[in-house]
This record gives C-alpha cells, sequence and structure tokens, in this order.
C-alpha cells in the first residue's frame, strides 16, 4: 500500500497538518500538546487502515478479474452494501456475466460452424464422388456414344445442384453476418406471386397440377422485393416436390390493420408430425424427402422472411397436405 505515490503525498500532508497542530498545541499548554497529539495519530492511524482495507477490497477485485481473464466466470463479487465500491464490484458481476453469455455464443457458434462445414462436406461429397466416377468412364474410349451423352447430362445436372448449394449457403451465411440491406419498398402481392411462380411453372406443368391463386389485386407490405421472391419460390418448390400429379396448390393473400398473410398450401402427401418441429432447420431432410433435397431451401425462406419483421408457420396432416402461413408485420413486434 505505501509503495503507493497517492498514499505517500496523503501521509505526508496529514503528518505536515499534524505536526503543525502539535507545535501550536505545544505553545498553549502541556494539555493541549497532549490532547492535539493523540487527536493526530488517531487520525492518521484511522487513515492508514481505512486505506489499508480499501486497497485490500481493490487487490480481492483485481484478483476476481485476473481469474475472469483466465475463463473463470463462476465467482460472485457482489454485496449487499452501499457506496461506490459496491456499486463498482455490481457492475463488475454484470460485465462478468456478459461476457460469460459471450463466451457461450460463441463455443455454440463454433460448433454450429463445425456442424455446418460438416454437412456441406456430405452435401458436396455425393456429386464429387458421382462426377468422378462418370469422369472415369467418359475417358474410356469404346464408351458407346449414348452413354457418354447421358454421363454428360448428369454430370452437368450435378454441377447446377453443387452451384445452387453454394449459393444458397453464401446468401445465408450473409443474412446470417447481418451484411444484406433489406429494402423497405411497397411489395404488391400479385406481382410477388406472379414472379415466383416463373420458377416453377416448368415442373408445376410436367406433374399436371393445378394452381388456383385467390386475393385482392391492391394486398400489399413493405419489404424487399427480389429476397421476398426468394423466399416464395423455395416454399412453393417444396408444395409442387410433394404434391403427386394432377393434385392442387392454392395461394391466397390478404390485408389487415396488423400484417399482410399469405397462405401456401397443397393437397400432397404432408409433412409427419415428428418432423415438422425442425423442417426450417439447416440440412434437415424430414422422411419425404427427395433423394436430391439439401434441406437449405425452407431454411432459406425462414431466414428471409424472420429479417423483414415477418413470421411463417407450418401446418401439415399426413396425406391431406401442408398449408405454410407466412405474415408480415406492419410494425415491429
Amino acid at each position: 500500500m505505501l509503495r503507493n505515490k497517492e498514499i505517500q503525498i496523503l501521509l505526508l500532508i496529514m503528518c505536515s497538518i499534524g505536526l503543525v497542530g502539535i507545535i501550536a498545541a505545544s505553545i498553549i499548554s502541556t494539555f493541549a500538546f497532549i490532547l492535539v497529539l493523540g487527536i493526530s495519530i488517531l487520525l492518521i492511524a484511522s487513515c492508514i487502515i481505512f486505506t489499508h482495507w480499501r486497497y485490500r477490497e481493490i487487490e480481492k477485485l483485481s484478483s476476481y478479474l485476473r481469474q475472469i481473464s483466465s475463463g473463470n466466470y463462476t465467482l460472485d463479487v457482489r454485496d449487499n452494501h452501499e457506496g461506490e465500491l459496491s456499486i463498482l464490484k455490481s457492475d463488475i458481476y454484470k460485465v462478468t456475466l456478459m461476457l460469460s453469455e459471450q463466451g457461450s455464443l460463441l463455443q455454440k457458434d463454433k460448433i454450429q460452424l463445425t456442424d455446418a462445414i460438416s454437412d456441406i462436406s456430405h452435401q458436396l461429397k455425393t456429386p464429387l464422388t458421382s462426377m468422378m466416377v462418370m469422369s472415369d468412364l467418359l475417358s474410356d474410349a469404346e464408351l458407346p456414344k449414348e452413354k457418354r451423352t447421358e454421363f454428360t447430362r448428369n454430370i452437368r445436372v450435378q454441377l447446377e445442384r453443387i452451384e445452387w448449394l453454394v449459393s444458397s449457403l453464401l446468401k445465408l451465411s450473409k443474412i446470417d453476418a447481418g451484411t444484406v440491406q433489406f429494402k423497405r419498398d411497397k411489395i404488391m402481392v400479385p406481382k410477388l406471386i406472379q414472379a415466383a411462380m416463373q420458377s416453377v411453372l416448368i415442373p408445376i406443368d410436367i406433374k399436371e397440377q393445378n394452381v388456383s391463386i385467390k386475393g385482392q389485386e391492391t394486398v400489399s407490405f413493405i419489404g424487399d422485393f427480389n429476397w421476398t421472391v426468394e423466399a416464395i419460390i423455395n416454399i412453393l418448390k417444396n408444395c409442387v416436390e410433394h404434391t403427386n400429379e394432377g393434385g392442387n396448390i392454392s395461394i391466397s393473400f390478404t390485408e389487415n390493420a396488423l400484417f399482410t398473410e399469405l397462405v401456401i398450401a397443397d393437397n400432397g402427401k404432408g409433412i409427419p408430425r415428428e418432423d415438422l418441429p425442425h423442417i426450417f432447420k439447416r440440412f434437415y431432410k424430414g422422411k419425404n424427402a427427395s433423394e436430391e433435397s439439401v434441406g437449405i431451401g425452407l431454411a432459406m425462406a425462414y431466414s428471409i422472411i424472420k429479417s423483414q419483421n415477418g413470421d411463417i408457420s407450418v401446418v401439415s396432416e399426413k396425406e391431406k397436405g401442408t398449408q405454410f402461413r407466412i405474415k408480415f408485420y406492419k410494425q415491429v413486434i
């Protein structure tokens, strides 16, 4: 404690004041001399004791902070007393809790990143292996022309699948990182549905499915047109994929004072009850998912809608169909 310069200066000032008081008291009388001497000694001693206690508390806080820096967030430094020192302890404890939470989140992010890399590796492994086998077969000079054409077409299909997967992952990573600047434009829902339908017209035509669209032309909401089209396309693809030939897909939209709602429903296979809580998770493939599915389309739709003050829910019954209900709120909730 005495090595601190501020304490040395304080003691020097107090001793100087005490010495002046003692000298002055000795001139007055012996009794005054003894009285001032005793009071000076008591004041200096009290100051030293109090300062020693205060520095001991500061040392405890320093030790506490050193343990925090080493990763120990279990200590509790708070007390129930009043005063600046107690407030400081409380503030340090709050910072400790915040660091603990951030540490937990970082650890969780590391685990999620590891899982994501593992999932991506798994998804890429199958098409890459397939292309390697077909490329080896194509190197055979005696391979029939029909087989050569078939293998070339299959390689192209696998490359397109990889391109879509990488593109989707890049979009998702941008949303997660918060680097996507979603526009705040007025979106007319009929135009949104029309734009999204363009990407699924061919598979709908091949499967001879029926699509019904119902809603007023004036229904709208505030959001980013292109990103929302991306979300609706992924939902429509899911409906088309899980609806049998000749099945029905319905799209309806309404608007009220609180939100704009889109309902996309089909009468397809439905989603098993045990899969429903997980369908918006990345790389999750339900029991009815096709072999080509990578489980990322609905996850992307979920992220895009949530990032635009929206909400999406799903209701499904096996062999009776699935209904996606999307709401874009007019105010932040």
